[in-house]
């Protein structure tokens, strides 16, 4: 059986703020950098024996947090690209436009220059097939949280509206057996449950 760790990087400054940045390249907060060195002993004991990153700095440094300094950077595992919307903060958008920002967090809606729900979810899941055929049996994977919701969407039909945002610097498990996809864990922080996790 082959078991996939989807881990979020720690919380970034734009998420301590509550600014969405999509592929923005921001730096982990103070309080990210400690969430990561948290989770480490959790990831440890995973003994993954293949790491891919994203290659957006707020992921990298996680990695490196993690102990993972030498993993794999992928283009393909950055966030959605959230076009004009990038920089804004949440409450502004809302404000301006709630059915539009419910829309794009339910994945029905595009902000403009932005990815689509449908263009990310293939992107994603390719990504993950093209490592999985790489991996022997344990995979894992820093990134970010539309990343692992595009990933229970793909792998696991569970739209993004009904999944919570996954909270920084927490891990997600699925299990690979006979060629179906099982959720073993999902968003576990060692310091507990996130349930207003910033996008």
């Amino acid at each position: 059986m082959m078991r996939i760790f989807l881990v979020r990087h720690g919380e970034s400054e734009w998420n301590s703020v509550r600014r969405l940045q999509g592929q923005a390249d921001i730096d982990l907060s103070a309080r990210g950098v400690a969430q990561a060195e948290a989770l480490r002993p959790v990831i440890e004991a995973m003994a993954p024996d293949h790491v891919l990153t994203s290659d957006l700095l707020r992921a990298r440094k996680t990695a490196a947090l993690l102990g993972f300094e030498d993993a794999v950077r992928s283009r393909e595992f950055r966030e959605i690209d959230v076009g004009d919307w990038t920089g804004h903060a949440i409450a502004d958008l809302i404000a301006a436009d709630e059915e539009a920002y419910r829309g794009w967090r339910a994945g029905t809606f595009v902000p403009p220059q932005g990815e689509s729900w449908h263009d990310f979810r293939s992107r994603t899941l390719k990504a993950l097939t093209d490592a999985c055929d790489a991996t022997r049996d344990r995979l894992l994977v820093v990134c970010h949280g539309g990343v692992i919701r595009a990933l229970l969407d793909g792998l696991l039909s569970l739209p993004p509206k009904r999944i919570i945002p996954v909270g920084p610097a927490s891990v997600t498990v699925l299990a690979l057996s006979d060629g179906h996809f099982r959720l073993e864990s999902f968003n576990f922080s060692p310091n507990g449950p996130v349930f207003d996790a910033p996008d």
